[in-house]
């Protein structure tokens, strides 16, 4: 799913009223009574006092269509116009007056700190103050009403996007913006329903279509895109009946050091349950007879060194080498490191010491192959790109990165994002529970595994993200977060491929 900006929103909305012949105000109508149904649905006709706070410009327009609707339908609904300016949107002053017809009562106005009212922790706040239009912070008695619905601890729901939220950057740390539980958002999401730094303030997030036109939504080009299961499952390739393992590439895991072998066999074993037709481990000769216990579907080749990498030397021409886990960063380490980066070809994948040995080394970054794949957490990239701002230039560094260097970058966190130069894939699935030990160290080998089987590496990113969150989510069903260990979320790999061709329609 596309995410676009602000701009490109109200192109799209212009553009549909020509195309339509439909006025700005039955477009809004639209989809303020997308927001009433989802409201109506889950409340039930329930006994419950329902504040909504109305913005002057269109976001309170859409305010005032669900308080009309709300009041029609016997709810209990009180309408406060916050009065932040003189001026007010046609459209908003439209449904003010359908408003009061309908409810035979007039709003009531918020100008200053004493017009608050009083809200209790078990009423429904409904926050149509700003929504995206929204372009400097607020200030003043405005701030104070903001903190004043967060304190309340009253269940809110924001409309298209939190008041006080920027669709474009990061408010400041002293900023009031209203932390939503639910943000009903139009059309496409919002970037900053997905960046650590602000994702916090829209709760839980569900997108509505109001109908915008599907040409322009077409060929538009996104910020971003969201990845969900009908993204992922156009990435995917289905197997040919007549084929072999060796059809499906073979997957080098090269990593390991005294006491830190598990993460490769971690990362290994992902790879062959992502569908690598081969699987081969490097480590130092300590890891050989663990590795041969723990997974005998892999074979192993080892260094010379008991303890660490020295020599990466192997007769095998694999299809992808998964480089970095548990290696550690001794000098001897790194040199060998550099001589594999200087003999390999194909398209490799770097993680955690792979990553740190090439932030303390930066020549090596010169060596990489195009199209490799590093898959930084925040603090490994901090080390390999520098520090930031916010998230927005983190960002631009990152592309800065990716396309000075020709590499992809999957950057871990709640919504792991893949970056590939200016084009940016947000992920949209995964749970807290995949916050554990050697849960990186599954995706290195997941992505590795698909780049085995000749997914070009950026479809084996996006796509072995996304197998990541949900084998996580199925983890996580079965589980729950806190139980969940890194090596469940390789075992559900299965499931996970199964989920993701499963027909919906058909249950």
């Amino acid at each position: 799913m596309k995410i676009l900006s602000a701009k490109q929103l109200k192109e799209a909305d212009e553009i549909t009223m020509e195309t339509e012949g439909i006025s700005s105000t039955r477009l809004m109508e639209r989809a303020a009574s997308l927001v009433f149904n989802e409201i109506h649905e889950r409340l039930e006709g329930a006994d419950i006092n329902i504040k909504i706070f109305c913005g002057i410009g269109n976001n309170g327009g859409d305010g005032l269509v669900v308080a009309r609707l709300l009041h029609k339908y016997g709810y209990k609904v009180e309408v406060y116009v916050v009065n932040y300016s003189d001026k007010r949107s046609d459209d908003f002053l439209v449904n003010y007056d359908r408003y009061k017809k309908e409810s035979n009562s007039w709003p009531e106005l918020v100008k200053r700190k004493e017009d608050f009212p009083e809200i209790s922790p078990g009423d429904f706040v409904v926050d149509a103050i700003f929504g995206i239009g929204l372009n400097r912070p607020a200030e003043g008695w405005l701030a104070e009403l903001l903190r004043h619905i967060n304190q309340s601890g009253a269940f809110c729901l924001a409309v298209d996007m939190p008041s006080g939220l920027f669709p474009d950057k990061v408010p400041t740390e002293d900023a009031a913006v209203i932390k939503a539980n639910y943000t009903l958002t139009f059309q496409t999401p919002k970037i900053v329903f997905y960046l650590p730094e602000t994702m916090g303030f829209a709760g839980e997030v569900q997108i509505l279509d109001i109908g915008l036109d599907r040409s322009f939504l077409k060929d538009v080009k996104p910020l971003a895109q969201l990845i969900g299961k009908r993204e992922a499952r156009q990435l995917y390739k289905p197997r040919n009946k007549n084929t072999h393992k060796g059809d499906y590439g073979h997957c080098l895991v090269v990593g390991g050091s005294f006491g830190k072998i598990g993460s490769i066999s971690l990362s290994a074993r992902a790879s062959l349950r992502a569908g690598a037709g081969l699987c081969s481990i490097f480590s130092p000769s300590c890891g050989y007879t663990i590795l041969q216990t723990t997974l005998p579907e892999a074979m192993v080749i080892t260094d010379e060194d008991a303890n660490e990498l020295t020599n990466i030397e192997t007769d095998l021409d694999p299809d992808v080498i998964c480089f970095g886990m548990g290696a550690g960063r001794s000098a001897n380490t790194v040199k060998a490191f550099k001589t594999l980066l200087e003999q390999t070809k194909s398209s490799m994948l770097i993680d955690a010491d792979g990553l740190n040995m090439l932030s303390e080394n930066k020549e090596l970054l010169a060596l990489l192959p195009k199209n490799s794949v590093l898959t930084p957490h925040p603090k490994e990239l901090k080390r390999l790109i520098g520090g930031w701002e916010d998230d927005f230039d983190k960002m631009k560094k990152i592309e800065t990165f990716t396309k000075k260097y020709k590499v992809i970058l999957v950057l871990k966190g709640a919504h792991s994002f893949v970056f590939s130069g200016k084009h940016i894939y947000i992920n949209n699935s995964g749970n807290p529970g995949m916050a554990t030990a050697g849960s990186g160290d599954v995706l290195s080998g997941i992505i590795a595994g698909l780049m085995s089987q000749k997914y070009e590496p950026l479809v084996a990113a996006i796509l072995g993200v996304y197998l990541h969150g949900l084998s996580g989510d199925i983890c996580a069903e079965k589980l729950g977060c806190e139980a969940m260990l890194s090596g469940d979320i390789s075992d559900e790999l299965g499931a996970a491929f199964l989920a993701l061709m499963k027909d919906e329609k058909r249950g």
